[in-house]
């Protein structure tokens, strides 16, 4: 029985594409309350650093909330790629090697949960997502100067 819902916006982003790219989240959960990540991810594109980003909150998920608690919890992840979207939805065919093998990837992660769904968000709905991405950026930026 599901009781448990996660809510999770993502963004990947990628400065130049491909470019230094960084990835943000942030959790909302009653279990764990409001928790933000964020994580330089080196050179790539803006659409591989958005898989990166539900990649990695699919991996920090288990251990944040406890692997007994995963099964009976619902995640809603909540991106402003449509693209993404799209793909991870089975919607749009994926044609890109590296992307077919993200997709792969999140679809075993999935299987540690009750449930999972992506849905498009606004760009403006995805804000701290997003702040977190450039904050990034911004931070590497400055030790390369």
């Amino acid at each position: 029985m599901i009781k448990n819902k996660i809510t999770i916006h993502t963004d990947g982003g990628s400065r130049g594409n491909p470019g230094p790219a960084a990835i943000g989240v942030v959790i909302e959960s009653d279990l764990i309350g409001k928790k933000e990540f964020g994580e330089y991810i080196g050179e790539t594109t803006n659409n591989e650093a958005e898989y990166k980003a539900v990649i990695f909150v699919l991996e920090k998920l288990k251990p944040l909330i406890g692997s007994d608690k995963c099964r009976a919890s619902s995640v809603e992840l909540l991106l402003d790629s449509e693209l993404v979207v799209k793909q991870l939805n089975k919607e749009y065919k994926l044609k890109n090697k590296n992307i077919q093998n993200f997709f792969v990837e999140i679809w075993n992660l999935t299987f540690d949960f009750g449930g999972v769904s992506f849905r498009h968000i606004s760009r403006e709905e995805n804000r701290e997502a997003d702040r977190i991405v450039n904050q990034v950026l911004d931070k590497e930026t400055n030790k390369l100067l």
